[in-house]
């Protein structure tokens, strides 16, 4: 009995094996998992494509900026002027190590390394590496080299921040 038993599993065995190959050299439309590992590359996401450049390098934002913020619009020139008072106490934003700049997201005590990424509509951004536009990243609204102002793209801190406005410091004499 015992015998009859193990060769009833050795002969299960060897069909559940031989089934197996034959799956596997069939290569039809059923996909069993492989061991190998010549898989094939993962596809990219749809719309996530290479990161386009920006038309506004970093080095151009580097300094220091006095900085304000508004809500309406028509309180953007007045948000300016309280920008440029805060040169007193400007917000410095620096180089990064590997070409971005170092500054702040949203709600983060501790600035860190940001990039200026393009997008194919021809908006800039400024955010971590990612998708354009990520959650995280902000949209350049306008930049003319003496006044940069920015407006973040999640709803939430969009509406708590506002547009923020950079007013470039004087350097010091």
């Amino acid at each position: 009995m015992i015998c009859s038993a193990r060769a009833r599993t050795v002969a299960n065995l060897a069909a559940a094996c031989g089934l197996a190959l034959l799956l596997g050299a069939c290569g039809g439309g059923m996909s069993l998992p492989s061991f190998s590992s010549s898989s094939p590359p993962p596809e990219a996401e749809p719309g996530a494509g290479p990161e386009m450049p920006a038309s506004i390098r970093a080095d151009e934002i580097v300094g220091r900026w006095g900085l304000a913020s508004f809500q309406n619009p028509a309180d953007r020139a007045r948000t300016e002027a309280a920008a440029r008072a805060q040169c007193k106490n400007p917000y410095v934003i620096t180089a990064g190590p590997s070409g971005g700049v170092i500054m702040h997201l949203a709600d983060q005590a501790t600035p860190q390394e940001l990039r200026l990424k393009g997008s194919p509509s021809g908006k800039n951004y400024i955010g971590p590496a990612g998708p354009t536009p990520g959650e995280q990243d902000r949209e350049i609204v306008s930049f003319d080299g003496r006044v940069l102002i920015t407006r973040f793209i999640d709803k939430d801190a969009a509406t708590r921040y506002g547009n923020m406005v950079y007013v470039r410091c004087a350097p010091r004499a």
